[in-house]
């Protein structure tokens, strides 16, 4: 049996709980004030592990939330990794060292793959997670504002080539949409890379969170990050946990 790891996601902008539609920064709905009680009430709910994003850090290219996810890494007893704003080796270390568990690193490895490689080495793959969201395959960057000249799986390669063991895979055409997640295009970089791959975008029901878990029976696929469907009150995270368990 193969039980997939669920990761409650929180996307943070201005101080508060958002999440966007298709990555568009026009297109937020608030669904809480305070990441940190969110985080909280996940825990509650059986989550170990917590998906954070700072959307501001991530437009802006530095660290803005990191005080909601430190909070969140040690007071509450569970696993955090956080995306966002992350360009140097200096935001990968002071979120590493003060109890954060994984550091997902996107823009910078588009931008500086042999930094992101060091880091990797460096620090371990199992603290390192590669972030690659893409818009109709090709990745994306600086909050999903501008698109490279890349595609997920050419740098999926590269980096898995070089060390790294666990990407998460956005398509961003899905989203914050609700439309179900592309478990094809998270089972073609799984098999092109041999790495993990953590399914993020368009869950919307229990049905897609098992399909999730189905996939990762045949492949490398060993998480999936749920987000608007926890806060629109699709079903809830132990609905979800039981989900994974029977699969």
């Amino acid at each position: 049996m193969t039980v997939i790891e669920l990761y409650p996601a929180i996307d943070m902008r201005g101080g508060k709980c958002v999440r966007l539609f298709k990555g568009d920064y026009n297109q937020e709905t608030v669904y809480g004030e305070s990441p940190f009680e969110m985080a909280k009430t996940f825990v509650s709910q059986g989550a170990k592990w917590i998906h954070m994003v700072d959307l501001d850090g991530a437009k802006d290219g530095k660290r803005i939330h990191d005080q909601d996810v430190i909070r969140a890494a040690t007071e509450l007893g569970v696993k955090v990794q956080i995306g966002g704003g992350i360009r140097s080796e200096d935001d990968v270390k002071y979120y590493l060292d003060n109890g954060v568990a994984r550091v997902i690193i996107g823009s910078l490895a588009i931008q500086q793959p042999e930094l992101a490689v060091s880091l990797i080495k460096k620090f371990g793959a199992d603290k390192i997670v590669i972030g690659l969201d893409a818009k109709d395959g090709m990745v994306a960057t600086h909050g999903w504002l501008e698109t490279s000249a890349k595609s997920a799986i050419e740098v999926g390669q590269y980096f898995a080539s070089n060390g790294a063991k666990t990407f998460i895979f956005t398509d961003i055409a899905t989203d914050g949409t609700l439309n179900g997640p592309n478990i094809l295009a998270n089972e073609l970089l799984a098999e092109a890379t041999g790495a993990e791959v953590i399914v993020s975008g368009g869950i919307s029901s229990l049905s897609d969170v098992k399909q999730v878990a189905q996939a990762a029976v045949e492949t490398k696929i060993g998480g999936v990050i749920i987000g608007k469907a926890l806060y629109e009150n699709r079903f809830t995270l132990p609905e979800a946990l039981r989900e994974v368990a029977t699969c």
